[in-house]
């Protein structure tokens, strides 16, 4: 079933009033000069190594940009370039050869997510989406196409493109416990790719912030931040699926960690598939090498929570065998959004450091010793 068969839509008119290793395989070097040339080439493409994060055995870590300012999101685009916002409201490019940051857009009111259809880039701001075209490496065609959207304690988070062509976004409460006044707050939302046409897809999700769809399958997952009112062991952070017309209890049901069950008035509310640990704010979402990837912002001064990336596994038939997740990466400030390149790596945008770390299988890094060892 998709999901936007049973979606409750919502009139246009309530809108508009109202108002996003290189590859060093290279023939053995016949002299010094030579070999120092392939490995310098190999540390260039991967970006350097990224002192400090620690990652399993098996897989590297590198810094593939940096200077930036608390970047918030990043996917890329038709060109092959990595598009990254940042939280004051730049949409910065990555350069795919010297990794140097040029503008695209400016002016953003908080962008936490971004996402491409084509030539054509939506962005989550506060209050809404806005879209624009990309026309000979510019931004054309600049256009805000959702407006109006209740924002305060949280606000619009993640946004994707479902296999339905419709744009799936991420609507946060407006407090930390409540009833809210405006029924698309603590929601996920739908629309058509011209903005029209909005439908509430989820309810009682007090801050869905990530979303990502399972490849295989393409069914919708997000991530919720869970309130703050109850103490450091409660509630957990959660990972959902997102079903039709789905109920998830915000604000009188929550995710118990020590439980691993919902507690409180909780009858027709949808259970998590997993329980993260408590306010270790799960942020950003992605599939990689078949597992669901969660970035895990932390608290902004504690250092006991989060501050991590970790993993949900899944099985072959994009189901979660898990209901805890691991930790899979650590030694990062605040990281917040994940992407995946197209040579296999994952990407890291720590909002803290300014830093966009790359992890990946550590074959470019062995060919490299090898190499040295001839």
């Amino acid at each position: 079933m998709a999901l936007e068969d049973v979606a409750e839509p919502v009139p246009d008119e309530d809108l508009r009033d109202l108002g996003q290793a290189a590859e060093v395989p290279r023939r053995r070097a016949s002299h010094a000069i030579s070999m120092t040339l392939v490995v310098a080439a190999a540390l260039a493409l991967a970006g350097g190594a990224a002192a400090g994060i620690h990652v399993p055995r098996g897989f590297q870590a590198s810094v593939y940009a940096s200077g930036l300012t608390h970047p918030t999101a990043m996917a890329f685009g038709p060109d092959g370039r990595l598009y990254v916002t940042e939280e004051g409201g730049d949409l910065a490019v990555v350069d795919p050869k010297t990794r140097l940051l040029t503008p695209f857009l400016v002016g953003l009111p908080t962008p936490l997510g971004l996402v491409w259809r084509g030539r054509t880039l939506f962005v989550s701001v506060s209050g809404g989406i806005r879209s624009a075209r990309l026309s000979g490496g510019r931004a054309t065609a600049r256009r805000t196409i959702v407006r109006g959207l209740p924002f305060r304690r949280h606000q619009q988070d993640n946004v994707l493109v479902g296999r339905d062509g419709r744009l799936y976004l991420g609507s946060g409460s407006t407090c930390d416990v409540c009833r809210e006044r405006d029924r698309r707050s603590a929601t996920i939302l739908s629309f058509r790719l011209d903005g029209s046409d909005l439908r509430i897809v989820a309810s009682g999700l007090r801050n869905p912030y990530g979303l990502a769809l399972e490849p295989r399958t393409g069914r919708l997952f997000a991530s919720v931040n869970g309130q703050d009112s109850l103490g450091p062991s409660e509630p957990a952070e959660a990972i959902v699926r997102i079903r039709p017309g789905g109920r998830y209890g915000w604000p009188t049901c929550r995710p118990s960690r020590r439980l691993l069950r919902l507690v409180g008035s909780c009858r027709g509310v949808t259970p998590p598939v997993a329980y993260l640990e408590p306010h270790s704010s799960a942020d950003g979402l992605v599939f990689y090498r078949g597992d669901l990837f969660v970035a895990e912002w932390g608290e902004y001064l504690s250092k006991r929570r989060g501050r991590k990336l970790v993993r949900v596994p899944f099985d072959r038939r994009g189901r979660p065998r898990a209901r805890v997740a691991s930790t899979f990466a650590t030694g990062f400030d605040h990281p917040l959004a994940l992407a995946l390149d197209r040579r296999g790596g994952l990407l890291a945008a720590d909002w803290g450091r300014g830093t966009i770390y790359r992890i990946a299988p550590a074959r470019a890094a062995e060919s490299v010793r090898r190499l040295l060892t001839l």
